[in-house]
């Protein structure tokens, strides 16, 4: 679980949006990159995270 303090501070490297945590990821609200979180720090590269979810039809 990552602090909620440092949370509410980090942001998306790719567009600034703010992250939220779900699982072990770190999911972006604006853009819906998901970062990985491993041993229990963020890695907020953009190479590294998983791309948006593409939603069904489109």
């Amino acid at each position: 679980m990552i602090d909620r303090e440092l949370l509410r501070i980090l942001a998306c490297p790719a567009c600034v949006a703010p992250l939220e945590q779900r699982g072990d990821r770190l999911c972006c609200l604006g853009c819906g990159r998901r970062y990985p979180i491993r041993d229990g720090i963020p890695v907020l590269l953009v190479e590294e995270a998983e791309p948006p979810a593409t939603e069904p039809g489109g």
